[in-house]
This record gives C-alpha cells, structure tokens and sequence, in this order.
C-alpha cells in the first residue's frame, strides 16, 4: 500500500503545481486559452488561466515566468518581437521563430493550421456579381470602373495601424500597383470595418482571416496572390522548465493544436462574436467534438 502512494505521488508531483496559461484580449485569444485550460484539466492538471492580456505584456508575462503557456503567433514572434523583416514562407516562419524564441527558453510546439493573418474582404454578393476572387481583380476591377468613371470612388476601410505600418498600406498599395485618394481610405477602428462592409459603406475592407465575422455578415475573404501578408500561424509556446517538469505536456499540447484550423476558428469566433455564447462553452463544445475531453 505504501508502495502504491508512493508510485503515484511520483507520477503526478511533476503537475503538483498549477500550471499558468495566458491570452490575448480578443476572442480568438480568449476562446484558445479557455480551451487550453480546461483540456489540461482534463488530464489532471492544476490550471490558472490568465487572459485579457495585451500582446506585449502576454510576451512579458512569458518571457518573466508569470506565465508558463501561451498561443502565440509566428508573424507577432517574427515581427514584432524578434524585428524580422525578410518575406518568409509558412513553414520558414515557424522554423525561424522556433530557433530565435528558442534560445530565450520558450519553446514553440507543432503549429496548428490556424493563420489568422491580415486580409482583404468585400461583401460576398459584390464578389460574386464582379468576378473579385483575388486582390488583383480587386486591382483590376477598380480600374475598370475608373477608365469609364474617372470620378468613381472606391472607400477602403483600414485599422489606423495599418495605414501608417512600415510594412502595411504604402507597400502593399505599392506591390499590387494599388492605387486610392486619400478621400477614399477611411480610418475606422477594426470592428467598425466590418460592420461598414456589411452595411455596404465600403467597397474593400482590412480583415482577418479568422474572423467570426466574415462569415457572420457574409463577407468574402480576397486571396493573396502575390503574397504580401506574412503568416501568422498559431501554436502553443511553452516556457522550457514547464515542459521539462512535465513529460507528457508537449505530446498533449500537440494533439490540441492539431484539431484547430483557420475554418475552425472563425466558426468558434462567430458563435462568441455574432450569436452571443459564453466563452467557455465554446471551447467546451469544441473539445467534446474532438474526442479530447
């Protein structure tokens, strides 16, 4: 009997402690930290779950060890903490964020199929009814009308970010020979983009991939066929010491990130966003449809 208590306090005193898990302040952040909080408990973990953060105190929170895990994103890595520049592809990004994040302990797990990076969207019925499937018939269609109309307007709505990013408007206007007046890019904030979209006020709007919302106001999501957006793929990004202490983390963190993509996502942001379920629940129902909890 002593044998057998002994047995199993050495199985479980790797997870004696809570393990801390962190999020970003928007939904997609808060519905993936929920979810890893209750898949871990779950697999009798003790779990503290700390969301609502903003990027750079999540990365912080991280990198001080107030956190012990996060899903973070290989464009916010690259970008804006590791000051990469270079247009690198899917897997270069991850591969390149892994080496650098790396060396500072933070170990970046199997990426999932999520990639919830900038696009351009305009409502579904415009897309269909003028044959606009990519960025360039976007490019294309506008100077068609503005051949026959030279006075025809075309309202582009962007994040304030956005338009004076280094790596934003100027140059993706620049690579797609994309041209607007300055009457016509209206600076909103991000959620009023779509809702003006939606409304019909715009005639393109700046996006993201994941949103509940292009599917929940019939929006149409523009491919990228020159390539200007990098990746932002989402994979779990776990401080060394905590995998270290804990076997079995990684290989369970993996069969997680492995059940989410960028469809999967934006359905779950829809059900938060547009049709008013509570968080958790939706993470819940997600990991019951899985198999994993």
């Amino acid at each position: 009997m002593t044998f057998g208590i002994f047995s199993l306090v050495m199985a479980t005193s790797a997870i004696a402690g809570p393990l801390v898990v962190g999020g970003k302040n928007f939904t997609e952040q808060l519905i993936l930290s929920s979810m890893t909080q209750q898949y871990l408990q779950s697999k009798g973990y003790s779990v503290e779950l700390k969301n609502g953060l903003g990027t750079t105190i999540m990365r912080q929170a991280i990198e001080s060890g107030q956190l012990d895990i996060v899903w973070e994103y290989t464009g916010s890595s690259l970008i804006v903490f590791n000051k990469i520049t270079e247009k690198l592809d899917d897997e270069q990004s991850y591969e390149r964020v892994k080496q650098l994040d790396g060396a500072k302990g933070l170990i970046w797990l199997k990426p999932s199929k999520l990639n919830n990076t900038y696009a351009l969207a305009v409502p579904a019925t415009r897309a269909e009814e003028e044959g606009i499937k990519t960025i360039e018939d976007l490019v294309n269609r506008i100077a068609a009308d503005r051949e026959r109309d030279p006075d025809s307007k075309h309202l582009f709505g962007v994040d304030f970010e956005f338009a004076s990013r280094s790596d934003g408007l100027g140059p993706m206007s620049e690579l797609y020979n994309m041209h607007f007046d300055r009457s016509e890019v209206k600076q909103m904030d991000p959620g009023l983009v779509y809702t003006a979209l939606r409304n019909d006020q715009l005639y393109v709007g700046l996006t993201y991939s994941s949103d509940g919302r292009i599917g929940g106001f019939n929006l149409k999501l523009l491919e990228d066929n020159k390539g200007f957006f990098p990746f932002y793929t989402a994979a779990p990004m776990v401080r060394k010491e905590i995998l270290d202490a804990n076997p079995k983390l990684a290989e369970q963190l993996n069969a997680l990130s492995a059940t989410i993509d960028t469809q999967k996502m934006a359905a779950m942001n829809k059900q938060v966003d547009i049709d008013q379920q509570p968080i958790a629940q939706v993470a819940a129902d997600f990991l019951r449809a899985q198999g994993l909890m």
